[in-house]
């Protein structure tokens, strides 16, 4: 049987976060943070209906905090 598997990455929307899974952005979040919570939840439940998952957050840039808020 092949395995299922889910892509998760938190990415920049202009000024605020996004959620790309697999290639379909969901989700308007002011901060990366708030993005990687909800990206935890999907994942979760992806994980509970037996789908590999992988999650990618992104290092901040040289101008930006680590949460990613301006």
């Amino acid at each position: 049987m092949p395995s299922i598997k889910a892509s998760y990455r938190v990415q920049r929307n202009g000024q605020r976060w996004t959620i790309n899974h697999d290639g379909m952005l969901e989700g308007d979040y002011e901060t990366k943070e708030a993005a990687f919570e909800a990206v935890v939840g999907a994942a979760s439940n992806s994980i509970k209906d037996g789908v590999a998952v992988t999650i990618e957050i992104p290092g901040p840039t040289a101008a930006e905090p680590a949460l990613g808020a301006h």
